[in-house]
């Protein structure tokens, strides 16, 4: 069985969250931000076998500690998708900007595409490219255990800003409505800031989608 657990971190509590496989405890966590020295703790209080880091999309807040603990730990980087490639150039610019420690620079050791699978353990997880927050975002879908890890396409009760550099509100609509809801309403998302909800519960009352 996979489980996962969610660790916000940097000023900005974005979810980085650590996912496992139980029969091997092999691991990949998702979004290492920052506050490196929180998560390493916890990969090893958890004994867990950390394999790799998968990247949703290249913000300060979501790949930040990426490149530092790649280099530290010898771990293969897994997306986003070569869209973001100019947000990863800018890693070191846009720490400065909103006060972060420096980021380290780093190339992904396999780009993602849509339809792509990433292997954890005994396990498969589904890869759907989502554009719009960023030209390059892409969500990781664990059907196994209805889960999806999103970033920041969608939230609970919003969804992604699209006024960043190369952001479009229609294209990120139409990852939500095209790829993240063929999901099942019963499919919970763990975003990139906030609680957790399911896409069923966003489809009724999220303003932003609501009726989609």
């Amino acid at each position: 069985m996979l489980t996962y657990e969610t660790i916000p971190v940097t000023p900005f509590a974005q979810n980085c969250s650590l996912i496992w496989c139980d029969e091997t405890m092999d691991a990949a966590v998702i979004d290492p931000g920052g506050d490196l020295d929180v998560l390493k703790q916890a990969v090893k209080d958890r004994q867990l076998n950390l394999k790799q880091i998968w990247l949703t999309h290249a913000h300060i807040d979501h790949a930040g500690g990426t490149g530092q603990w790649a280099r530290e730990w010898d771990l293969p980087i897994i997306g986003p998708h070569e869209g973001d490639q100019f947000w990863i150039d800018g890693l070191p610019q846009q720490s400065q900007m909103f006060n972060f420690a420096p980021a380290e620079m780093f190339t992904p050791t396999r780009w993602l595409a849509d339809g792509d699978t990433v292997e954890l353990g005994a396990h498969t997880i589904q890869v759907r490219h989502c554009p719009g927050h960023t030209p390059g975002h892409v969500v990781f879908h664990a059907p196994q255990i209805k889960r999806a890890f999103v970033g920041d396409v969608l939230f609970a009760g919003s969804i992604g800003r699209t006024d960043f550099p190369q952001g479009d509100h229609d294209t990120l609509i139409a990852s939500i409505t095209q790829r993240l809801w063929p999901m099942g309403n019963d499919t919970v998302f763990i975003p990139g800031h906030g609680p957790e909800s399911t896409f069923g519960r966003e489809r009724q009352s999220n303003p932003y989608v609501a009726g989609t």
